[in-house]
């Protein structure tokens, strides 16, 4: 199930968007390992996932924009417990738990947090 949108959002850390850059694709962090998806997010929910999972993090964190036809009949929009909207889950072909391939990857800009507010161009 798609819902129309032309990009979806990875919150990466730094070591994971150095591993994709350096090996092509990355199978994410043990959460995505764990539950056998890549977790993402549409661009209205980035904020409050970080706010979420993310405001004690102490390494730098990136925003990457995907082109969600990239990824095929691999992304899979499903609602999460105790939430009203449906999140973007990247599950590969066959929902075979494949590796975020860098060549989806459209853009990538550093997160910078400010008073409890993460920020970057693409969250403007």
């Amino acid at each position: 199930m798609s819902d129309g949108q032309e990009y979806v959002y990875r919150i990466s850390t730094a070591e994971e968007w150095a591993e994709m850059q350096t090996s092509g694709d990355s199978l994410g962090g043990e959460l995505d390992k764990s539950s056998g998806f890549i977790h993402l997010s549409a661009l209205h929910q980035v904020q409050s996932t970080l706010q979420n999972f993310f405001l004690n993090y102490k390494d730098d964190l990136y925003l990457l924009q995907i082109f969600a036809k990239k990824l095929g009949d691999g992304l899979v929009y499903e609602v999460v417990d105790g939430s009203n909207s449906a999140f973007p889950h990247f599950y590969g072909p066959s929902r075979s738990f494949s590796p975020l391939p860098l060549d989806a990857v459209t853009n990538a800009e550093r997160l910078s947090l400010s008073d409890g507010r993460f920020s970057c161009s693409m969250l403007q």
